[in-house]
């Protein structure tokens, strides 16, 4: 009877110990393997300052029209989703790493890698970009669409990271039509590197079209900087931005006058 009780208690250990193990092995796995990290990551009830860099990206690239408050609430869902199926992400509305990235936005817990990580996921996506907007161009044209963004995170007047740039939107069709998805070759990779180590083909522009496909009248009325295969690299109009550019405003409308207070002098002097 004693040895019976005592095969029961052993056997009774060991399912508790095989219990303790198989549970280890499943959180190890969801922390090192599975690829939507369960842990550090931003959902649905989720507060603080990363929840709101979800908000203000989103809403600046118009996935998102609620309040920036740092409250992952179901607007934050919604838009998130939306932001995941655009992208060809797990649409599951949860602000995982690889969501994460793709918005260029680095967990805080992984602060010792931060900034490696933070260097690779933009040129990867500046890869991608550049492979759906200029794959079959010359290489120089590859490098200057991607010096093109670049520009434009260095301008006031774009947003201030490389994804939001890319993700601003209606700003690329390849985002537009999905092909920001698409695995980047070799070349597309290089031309993002030389463009984020300071080579600019496109002498500071910030816009470039197809003039075969074009469907936009305003771009047409951007001063050419180059132009490079099938597209045309643009810089602003008006040069200057906030102060300057309204002094220069202001500079060129005095000398429009003086200029027609010349020409008026001139007909009465010849009439």
């Amino acid at each position: 009877m004693f040895l019976n009780k005592l095969k029961i208690k052993k056997n009774k250990n060991k399912a508790f110990v095989i219990l303790v193990i198989i549970t280890i092995i499943f959180m190890v796995y969801n922390i090192f393997i599975n690829g939507n990290d369960v842990l550090a990551l931003s959902k649905y009830g989720s507060r603080g300052e990363e929840v709101k860099q979800i908000q203000t990206k989103l809403k600046r690239w118009g996935y998102y029209n609620g309040s920036i408050d740092g409250i992952y609430g179901s607007k934050t869902v919604s838009a998130v989703k939306l932001f995941q199926r655009k992208n060809g992400l797990t649409v599951d509305g949860i602000a995982g790493t690889k969501t994460l990235n793709a918005m260029g936005i680095m967990q805080s817990g992984n602060s010792n890698s931060s900034s490696s990580n933070s260097s690779s996921s933009n040129l990867n996506l500046l890869s991608r970009l550049v492979y759906g907007e200029a794959r079959g161009e010359p290489y120089s044209g590859q490098v200057a669409v991607a010096a093109v963004i670049l520009n434009r995170v260095s301008s006031p007047s774009f947003p201030n990271t490389i994804a939001g740039v890319i993700y601003q939107s209606g700003a690329f069709d390849a985002v537009s039509d999905g092909q920001i998805n698409m695995t980047p070759d070799a070349t597309s990779k290089k031309a993002a590197q030389d463009a984020l180590n300071g080579w600019d083909p496109s002498y500071g522009a910030i816009y470039y079209f197809n003039p075969n496909t074009a469907t936009n009248k305003w771009i047409w009325s951007r001063p050419v900087t180059v132009v490079i295969g099938n597209h045309r690299f643009c810089k602003w109009l008006i040069w200057g931005r906030g102060k300057n550019q309204s002094k220069m405003i202001k500079n060129g409308t005095g000398l429009l006058k003086k200029i027609k207070s010349l020409k008026l002098l001139i007909f009465f002097m010849n009439n």
